[in-house]
């Protein structure tokens, strides 16, 4: 789960089918803000609110991943890189609490990185599988639902992008090349990295005064 607005959406609609949900969020700093760890935080109470239970929140880094991945891959393949890995880092993670699949917060064709060729390739081999509760609904449709559950207004607080996304991302990526790029980078190696060092976040110690 990102601050994002969709993520958020997802984890609840998969929650009201009677789902027990575990958040991960992708740590993406330096490429990202330090105020993205505070929506994430406002974004687990809001959604225990709503759900009416506990739920629990894992951190995993995932900025040396993007840096390998400026230095050692083509700048266009930066998106799908990124999601690949998350993916993966994710199957581990859920294979390491017992969970049987991961949940994305993809909508088709928002985004670079969910354009159908790149969902496609991203999921290659990933031999898991991958729920996409609004993989058809639009933009709109997912803001009136975050709208509704009250987790519109702390997504959009203190907006910040991500530094590593190409001003080209790739969109109709192969799947040859997608390897040809992975193969560059240790790509086991940074997930299990990665997926090794994702650390369970505790409550925030509230001021008593």
């Amino acid at each position: 789960m990102s601050g994002g607005i969709d993520s958020p959406v997802a984890v609840y609609g998969i929650a009201k089918q009677g789902a027990e949900v575990v958040l991960l969020h992708m740590d993406n700093r330096p490429y990202a803000d330090d105020s993205e760890m505070e929506k994430v935080l406002d974004l687990r109470e809001r959604l225990e609110l709503v759900l009416k239970r506990e739920i629990s929140l894992f951190v995993a880094p995932h900025g040396p991943s993007q840096e390998l991945f400026l230095q050692g891959c083509s700048r266009p393949y930066q998106c799908v890189l990124c999601k690949r890995t998350m993916l993966h880092v994710a199957k581990a993670v859920a294979m390491s609490l017992g969970a049987e699949a991961v949940v994305t917060g993809e909508s088709l064709g928002q985004v670079a990185s969910q354009t159908l060729h790149n969902l496609k390739v991203e999921s290659y081999e990933l031999r898991f599988p991958v729920l996409r509760p609004l993989i058809g609904l639009d933009k709109l449709e997912i803001e009136g639902i975050a709208k509704g559950i009250g987790t519109y207004e702390i997504s959009i607080s203190a907006p910040s992008a991500c530094k590593a996304v190409p001003k080209r991302p790739i969109t109709m990526c192969k799947l040859e090349d997608l390897i040809s790029q992975q193969e560059k980078v240790d790509f086991p190696g940074l997930v299990k990295s990665s997926a090794d060092g994702a650390q369970e976040i505790r409550y925030r110690r509230r001021d008593s005064s």
